[in-house]
């Protein structure tokens, strides 16, 4: 008996909505606290007319509690895209994580994920909160980090591939080999795209740009590598029940 895609997908989605959850609440208890010291930075603008920062005075359309609201709705649904994304994908992987429990390959799988699509592109392209950023850069900017993402992403496959092309070394071999090619990696990519396009307002705090990329940072882990911590508490249980017809007919 094997475990079966949709009881991988099902707990997916379910590690999906418990990460998305657990990020939402960081939001609103952590991230939320430099964004609003970053509004007042914006607000305090609009009377000198700065340039980039066209306000005119104009009434919110949304109230800032819908936006809290929406975008802790958001993040849900995000966590749960990635959950369902996050068990496909430990489904195709299972055969580099051979020697593995299905938690450990699970968190494993978590923080790698965490490492490319977001501690990757934060060292080269750190979250700015509001009133950082000028908008006539937003879409070069977004792609600069998307490419970050992706050259993140191949450096995770390929330092799978590596360790299995190692199988046959020694564990502190192959541990070593992959992850002196994985720093490599991480340095040529941090190296070979350009710097930020936009500069630090001189009236933005350090405490506060810094709070807000930290807090950022620590959202995206709590989503990334809580999916990988759940996921595997989910799997684990379904795994050791599904060995134990294979073992009772062995005995």
């Amino acid at each position: 008996m094997t475990t079966t895609y949709k009881s991988l997908a099902l707990r997916g989605v379910a590690a999906g909505g418990v990460a998305g959850v657990a990020s939402a609440l960081v939001q609103l208890l952590v991230t939320e606290i430099p964004i609003r010291a970053a509004l007042a930075v914006e607000e305090a603008r609009e009377p000198a007319g700065e340039a980039g920062h066209p306000h005119g005075g104009e009434e919110e359309l949304v109230s800032r509690g819908a936006q809290i609201a929406g975008g802790m709705l958001g993040v849900v649904i995000v966590g749960i895209a990635v959950g369902l994304v996050f068990a496909t994908a430990y489904a195709l992987s299972k055969r580099w994580f051979t020697g593995s429990t299905p938690f450990s390959r699970s968190f494993a799988f978590g923080a790698a994920v965490f490492g490319a699509v977001a501690l990757l592109p934060w060292l080269k392209y750190p979250a700015n909160p509001p009133a950082v950023g000028d908008p006539e850069t937003v879409n070069y900017r977004t792609a600069l980090y998307l490419g970050v993402v992706v050259a993140g992403l191949v450096i995770v496959w390929a330092a799978s591939w590596l360790a299995e092309q190692l199988r046959a070394q020694s564990q502190p071999v192959r541990t070593t080999a992959v992850l002196l090619a994985v720093a490599a990696a991480v340095a040529v990519v941090l190296l070979a795209f350009p710097a930020p396009p936009d500069t630090i307002p001189a009236d933005m705090p350090v405490n506060v740009l810094w709070q807000f990329r930290l807090s950022s940072l620590a959202q995206l882990a709590t989503l990334y590598v809580g999916i990988g911590v759940v996921f595997g508490l989910l799997i684990d249980p379904a795994a050791r029940r599904a060995k134990a017809p294979e073992k009772a007919a062995v005995a």
